[in-house]
């Protein structure tokens, strides 16, 4: 039996001699980690998890998944946790006494990437598994290195480029460390408390009128990443999906009011910062979640529709309306008309530079008002050419078809609506990403490769538990049907 250590961090190692027990009912473990700790099961044992044949995904067997049921990363684990605290959080921001420690994120990296070497080595004989996001998110950061010589200005494509680096490393040290389920819940809730803080904080600075921007937009209480309006309602988007995944997903009263009010305070910070794209990107991750949950749960879904519209509508600041209008503003002096020219010089330079484009971080060089593309798509074009905008938009699609994968093996069946909600919650997170990403220049930056990271560890978590359950059952079976004057092979 594991300590609850064990079982915090580490799957129970799986050998020929040793599978894991599904035998028990009433075992926290065969509850999955969103079911609820102070809830078990009555009906006894649960006969969806033996069949005849592994539900596997088709890109991830179960015969080459056997690095999600071995033992370790646990410090490598650790860093990454630490890292996001680190890199999304900023404590050094919120808590003057630590400035010292704000390069604690390039530390914690260093740190933990030289611990993940060895360890993988040790483990696994590599450096990573490889997954087709892993490939691809190798191909583009060739392609960004080998548009460094061709670039505007080369030594500020090269410091793009170190930047870019930090990204690669930290995914790669992701999708191989988050091999339980509860590593992948521990990250995502850091996640989502994160965003909450978020969300609540330009609540309250509105109110207060403190951080804003262009007379009535609320900045991110935390900088880097969320100082800009736009890229603080871009992350918060593409959390809203997974705290209605998890509300739903959870039979806990309680838990199902927090999840909604950890929602309800993420959209109240998309609607402050009066984002065009973020609200865009909001309304089509929610259209997402509620056409894919209409038929499982239709009065839900309908009353949630109706209830978060007319709170909309009651509680939205007069501004919203007048702002959303503005896309379609045709003046060539306002931020609409200004994006749309960097938009279109984008393209411009994406067909003049087609192969390696202009160097990552070199856009800004040749704008008319030294801007970004305020488009991911352009921005990767532009800068690192063609071939690296496919190698992007791969990168992102991929995943969601396994997620598709995931959902319609998963649909049925009381026991697996835990990974059934999660894989819609990431889809509609995904799309609404892809929507925002739209409207602004975060091609490069981490939003993406979190939810890319999280998505490929859902679905071989999903993949390695049914492996598992299939073959911990069949060979209780066959221990069963063996004949009774041949114990031993019974027990081979």
């Amino acid at each position: 039996m594991p300590t609850s250590k064990e079982k915090f961090l580490d799957y129970e190692p799986v050998t020929a001699g040793r599978a894991r027990r599904v035998e028990d009912p009433d075992s926290a473990e065969s509850e999955g980690f969103f079911a609820d700790p102070f809830e078990k099961r009555k009906n006894g044992y649960d006969d969806e998890r033996v069949q005849a044949e592994p539900p596997a995904l088709s890109s991830f067997p179960v015969k080459n998944a056997n690095w999600l049921v071995r033992r370790g990363h646990a410090v490598s684990f650790i860093g990454v946790f630490l890292f996001t605290i680190a890199v999304y959080l900023r404590p050094y921001e919120l808590i003057p006494a630590l400035m010292p420690l704000r390069t604690m994120a390039f530390w914690i990296a260093a740190a933990t990437i030289l611990v993940f070497v060895p360890t993988q080595l040790g483990l696994e004989g590599n450096l990573t598994s490889r997954p087709r996001e892993v490939n691809l998110l190798l191909l583009l950061c060739l392609a960004v290195l080998l548009s460094i010589p061709f670039a505007d200005d080369p030594s500020n494509s090269f410091n793009s480029f170190t930047d870019f680096l930090k990204v690669v490393l930290i995914f790669i040290v992701m999708v191989n460390v988050i091999r339980t389920e509860n590593r992948w819940k521990l990250l995502l809730l850091l996640l989502l408390a994160i965003s909450c803080y978020l969300g609540g904080s330009a609540l309250a600075n509105y109110r207060a009128g403190l951080q804003m921007v262009e007379g009535n937009r609320v900045t991110g209480s935390i900088g880097n990443m969320f100082a800009n309006p736009n890229d603080m309602a871009l992350h918060l988007v593409t959390m809203v999906p997974i705290s209605v995944a998890l509300l739903l997903s959870t039979r806990n009263p309680l838990m199902k009011v927090f999840y909604f009010a950890c929602a309800i305070l993420m959209i109240a910070g998309i609607v402050v910062t009066f984002s065009r794209g973020g609200l865009v990107g909001l309304i089509l991750a929610l259209g997402v979640l509620v056409w894919k949950l209409r038929r499982r749960n239709r009065f839900l879904v309908v009353a949630a529709t109706v209830i978060l519209g007319c709170a909309f509508i009651m509680f939205a600041p007069g501004g919203v309306a007048s702002r959303f209008s503005s896309i379609f503003d045709q003046d060539q002096a306002s931020s609409v008309g200004a994006r749309k020219d960097d938009l279109k010089r984008s393209l411009i330079i994406t067909l003049r530079h087609p192969l390696v484009g202009i160097g990552i971080g070199n856009f800004m060089l040749r704008s008319n008002r030294a801007l970004a593309t305020h488009n991911s798509y352009t921005q990767v074009s532009a800068e690192v050419g063609i071939a690296a905008m496919v190698l992007y938009i791969m990168f992102i699609v991929i995943p969601l078809k396994r997620l598709r994968a995931l959902e319609r093996q998963s649909e049925s069946g009381r026991k697996k609506s835990r990974f059934y909600y999660l894989a819609i919650g990431m889809q509609a997170s995904l799309i609404g990403y892809m929507v925002c990403s739209f409207f602004a220049s975060v091609a490069f930056l981490w939003y993406v490769y979190y939810l890319v990271a999280l998505s490929v560890c859902l679905t071989r978590l999903y993949e390695i538990e049914q492996g598992i359950a299939v073959s911990g059952a069949a060979k209780s079976d066959r221990a069963l049907m063996a004949p009774a004057r041949e114990p031993r092979a019974a027990l081979s």
